[in-house]
């Protein structure tokens, strides 16, 4: 086992540093002129060369990379050129936000799909019809409509949730499942969608092996040939979809922390963007390739308790 996280972690900083590479550099390639950008056209082009040079900007792209890459090692992402605030500060003061809604709705797909998707492959019939129908309806519709179909539904109209902002958990927890549920759920949808019909389809698949015939000829309960041996090989594919899923989800807080109007990474992320402020987006760009690193060996370490085959693999 100690190898197979070895191996993990390995890969894991290189891809960090493979991902970090390719994004400065697109980010340097169109970032224009950010000295004028920050002090604004009214700026004489004194000014903004003396700017540039404060940033370094003036020096070359691979200089620049070396001296950001040597910083970020030691937990020193720079300053916003904006506002000047530190960067790791920025990150992990919305991190809380982003990962608050992207958990729950990973939660939420992990339960809501094992109960939907062992329901259709047990029942058949118009269960699994409808249930089919379900899930390719949830993937089809984009989240940022299920988003505003909840505000107007749930929040505005029904007045069950709040339509937008965010209440700390150690402010008040009530306040904050409030605030979170509308976002998580949004978030949850596609991603339960798809991953119902993987596990739908690979219980199937196990339900007609012939372990299974032969542990049900011995006179093994049902649950029992369901729940500890057919599910349990069914869940590794599923996993891998969640996975998926996951990373999906972060991509989709964007959208929806921006309807829901909660200030988490994706809020920061869209300015940030729009601005050409680089260090933010950087040190974004470190969060979430961390972020994905670290539920990628979560899911390996689960896939390979599930199947110790997996270890050797």
């Amino acid at each position: 086992m100690l190898s197979f996280l070895g191996r993990r972690l390995g890969s894991g900083v290189v891809l960090v540093f493979a991902i970090t590479t390719l994004a400065y550099l697109l980010l340097y390639l169109g970032s224009g002129d950010i000295a004028r950008r920050i002090l604004g056209q009214t700026a004489s082009q004194e000014q903004v060369a003396a700017k540039a040079s404060e940033l370094g900007l003036d020096r070359p792209i691979w200089v620049q990379y070396a001296d950001w890459l040597s910083g970020a090692v030691t937990g020193d992402l720079g300053r916003s050129w904006f506002t000047g605030q530190l960067v790791i500060d920025g990150v992990t003061t919305r991190l809380g936000v982003t990962l608050s809604l992207v958990i729950g709705a990973t939660v939420i797909t992990a339960i809501v799909s094992a109960a939907l998707g062992v329901w259709a492959a047990l029942a058949g019939g118009w269960v699994d019809r409808t249930i089919q129908f379900l899930t390719v309806l949830g993937m089809a519709i984009p989240g940022f409509l299920i988003a505003v179909g909840l505000v107007l539904v749930l929040a505005i109209q029904l007045g069950w949730f709040n339509a937008t902002g965010y209440v700390g958990f150690t402010s008040s927890p009530p306040g904050w499942a409030r605030s979170v549920t509308l976002p998580v759920v949004a978030l949850a949808v596609g991603g339960a969608s798809a991953v119902t019909q993987q596990i739908r389809g690979a219980v199937v698949d196990e339900l007609e092996r012939d372990y299974v015939r032969t542990l049900r000829s011995r006179g093994l309960p049902a649950s029992s040939v369901v729940f500890k041996h057919a599910l349990r090989n069914a869940s590794g594919p599923a996993l891998a979809v969640l996975n998926v899923q996951f990373v999906g989800m972060l991509g989709g807080a964007v959208i929806v922390e921006q309807v829901f109007q909660m200030p988490g990474l994706g809020q920061l992320a869209v300015g940030a963007t729009t601005q050409g402020d680089i260090p933010i987006v950087m040190g974004l760009v470190v969060a979430t390739a961390i972020i994905v690193i670290l539920v990628n060996l979560l899911i390996d370490i689960a896939q390979g308790i599930i199947n110790p085959k997996v270890r050797l693999a």
